[in-house]
């Protein structure tokens, strides 16, 4: 049984602390371990033991490959998509893909951004999956409902075995249908979980959904190779039709069939799931970080450097991240995404990156700018290297705080130790190294009229990057 994880989502409502390029499933949200790390790591001692696949977009490859390396994880496949085009397409790859290494094999279609508490109930119901896979069916897990949920899609199903028959998806219920539901007992929250043979999935693909299939094919078909990663074909990919699993497949098919799931499951998809099943003190405060509350009850308070102190309020959500601090009511949450796209359009790169900025070669944060400077502190891991590049519009100092650093300049090398410093001019060609065997910290001054990050023409990437 092969794990499918899905880790193409953006967190939008969990904003500012998830933003488009380091969304939610990289985040530490419910623990130590990013969202994707305790994907892989709960599926420990279940039977979905193979190496996984991995579905992804081209700018959060090196954070999957990165995160799963910390964890020992090592996956069969880490698939790029060119472009964003929903579940069913996504799971397409990745089904061509496992046909191709493995004999008839089951997939378990996971997304990588949720949070389950009760392992043993989650791996019975894979073992579940995992048998009515094998005769042909489309499983997908039906989370039993705890409350009146309006965010979420249901499954309606027939019977009360262990697998049912799929009687009918349903959308996003008003509040009293949702009642109606919670009291009838035959509906399930739509977890967006699934197992099947790929080989019947292909097969109800191309019943139902043949272009997704065509697409999807000839991406793969003409993917490419690039250091750990499978390239889909872009101009093939573009071809695709953008859908769900569940409207191209799931809804249509005769094999449906819905697992009850009761497990302690979370989409984690805004501030108020997270209060839901974060710990609270007495006062029903949810608190991480630096947080002091006084008469203050049932907040969602989250603090990454600053003290945040809060004083005769409740059911507010309280997040500060380095460059912005979101204040909203609890029961207002789920329109978070509206002030993102009032961000987006004012385009404000606070919508895209937090202050420190993950490069596969380790981080910057951006300490301070003003007109015609900007100053970033630089950390590069043991054994890594930037690219050699140029820019046509900024000077730039560096200053070694700890490690050591090869510098490149144009046909020149040189170390540079703790303490020490060197400039790059406009226009010289250089790098940056790290050939210690510890973090390599550096503070960089940069000078000029346009500090932008596409000030960079590069020459020679070890990562790939153009």
């Amino acid at each position: 049984m092969i794990p499918v994880l899905l880790s193409g989502g953006s967190g939008t409502r969990l904003w500012p602390y998830s933003r488009s390029l380091y969304p939610k499933q990289f985040l530490p949200l419910t623990g130590d371990r990013t969202l994707l790390q305790q994907t892989v790591e709960r599926l420990q001692g279940s039977v979905a033991h193979a190496d996984s696949i991995v579905i992804c977009n081209n700018d959060h490859r090196f954070m999957v490959a990165e995160q799963l390396r910390a964890i020992g994880a090592k996956p069969s496949a880490i698939v790029l998509e060119p472009a964003a085009r929903n579940t069913a397409p996504a799971v397409a790859l990745a089904a061509l893909q496992a046909t191709r290494h493995h004999e008839d094999p089951v997939l378990l279609v996971l997304p990588a951004d949720h949070a389950i508490n009760n392992l043993p109930a989650f791996h019975k119901a894979i073992e579940q999956a995992a048998d009515a896979a094998r005769q042909d069916k489309l499983v997908t897990f039906g989370i039993v409902p705890t409350h009146a949920e309006t965010g979420y899609g249901y499954i309606r199903a027939s019977g009360d075995k262990a697998v049912r028959p799929v009687a009918e998806f349903v959308e996003k219920p008003d509040a009293a249908t949702a009642e109606h539901y919670l009291k009838s007992g035959d509906y399930f929250w739509n977890s967006g979980m699934f197992a099947f043979r790929a080989e019947t999935f292909l097969q109800e693909l191309e019943k139902h959904a043949p272009d997704i299939l065509n697409a999807s094919r000839e991406a793969l078909d003409k993917a490419r190779s690039d250091l750990d990663f499978i390239r889909a074909d872009q101009e093939a990919f573009g071809k695709c039709p953008e859908d769900s699993i569940d409207y191209a497949v799931m809804e249509k098919t005769d094999k449906a069939v819905v697992i009850p799931l009761d497990a302690g499951w979370s989409d984690v998809g805004s501030w108020q799931a997270l209060w839901d099943i974060a710990e609270k003190d007495a006062d029903g405060n949810a608190c991480k970080g630096d947080v002091i509350t006084e008469d203050s009850h049932n907040n969602y308070i989250q603090s990454d450097r600053k003290l945040v102190a809060t004083l005769g309020v409740d059911d507010l959500v309280v997040v500060e991240t380095d460059d912005a601090i979101l204040v909203a009511a609890r029961d207002k949450v789920q329109n978070v995404k509206t002030l993102v796209n009032r961000l987006k359009a004012e385009q404000r790169s606070e919508t895209k990156l937090h202050r420190k900025v993950y490069r596969p070669w380790g981080y910057y944060d951006s300490v301070d700018n003003g007109e015609r400077f900007q100053v970033k502190r630089i950390v590069v891991n043991p054994g890594h290297q930037l690219s050699l590049q140029m820019h046509h519009h900024r000077a730039e100092h560096w200053i070694v705080v700890s490690g050591t650093a090869m510098v490149t300049r144009d046909d020149t090398e040189e170390l540079i130790s703790e303490n020490e410093s060197t400039f790059i001019p406009l226009g010289v060609k250089h790098r940056l190294k790290n050939p210690g065997s510890i973090p390599l910290e550096m503070i960089e001054v940069q000078s000029g009229s346009y500090l932008g990050e596409d000030d960079i023409v590069r020459f020679e990437d070890t990562y790939g990057r153009s």
